[in-house]
């Protein structure tokens, strides 16, 4: 393995995504972090670290999670740690639309709508294009980007929702293909079991 292990960040850790997630890691040969996945992230950015260091290869999906908080909570102040440390490399960050107002939001480098097209412009929680031209999406999890260094940024709707448009029982097609989106991107191969 690397010396510095490759992470993707999922901002959403509620339970629905925290089974999505799983089932993405295993159908495509990637490793999760469980423990990160809660609503809020129930362990810190240092314990996170810890547990990357232990898996056995990489690329790692790590979910973060705020709860609808529209300050910084504990999945952005998780996430901060995560992309500042030296021994992780933060491929990229599928970040997840939600209905927390009065935030600023982050521009990214494409999203993915509920209908699994790539687009340059912003979903909303439903996964629906927004009328706006600018990518922007806006997440209780997802304005502490606009201050850290991240590749690539995808955005999504809600992760294993999206009116069962992300179900895990169609596959979870939405989040997949934003993972997939951040690994062909990178120029990491990977191996989809289904």
């Amino acid at each position: 393995m690397p010396e510095r292990v490759r992470v993707i960040l999922v901002t959403d850790g509620d339970r629905v995504a925290q089974h999505v997630v799983e089932e993405i890691a295993k159908d495509l040969g990637l490793r999760c972090i469980s423990a990160s996945a809660g609503n809020p992230t129930p362990i810190s950015g240092q314990e996170i670290v810890t547990l990357l260091k232990t898996v056995h290869h990489d690329p790692v999906l790590v979910m973060v999670d705020d709860r609808g908080c529209r300050y910084k909570g504990e999945g952005e102040e998780a996430m901060e740690y995560i992309v500042s440390h030296p021994d992780v490399d933060v491929l990229g960050v599928v970040a997840v639309a939600s209905n927390t107002t009065n935030i600023e939001g982050v521009a990214v480098d494409a999203c993915i709508t509920a209908g699994g097209e790539l687009t340059n412009r912003s979903v909303d929680k439903n996964g629906e294009t927004k009328k706006s031209d600018n990518a922007i999406i806006t997440g209780d999890t997802v304005d502490v980007l606009n201050d850290l260094e991240v590749p690539m940024i995808i955005g999504v709707g809600d992760v294993g929702k999206m009116d069962k448009a992300d179900d895990i029982r169609r596959g979870c097609p939405i989040t997949r293909k934003a993972v997939e989106e951040i690994l062909k991107r990178s120029g990491i191969p990977y191996e989809a079991r289904s």
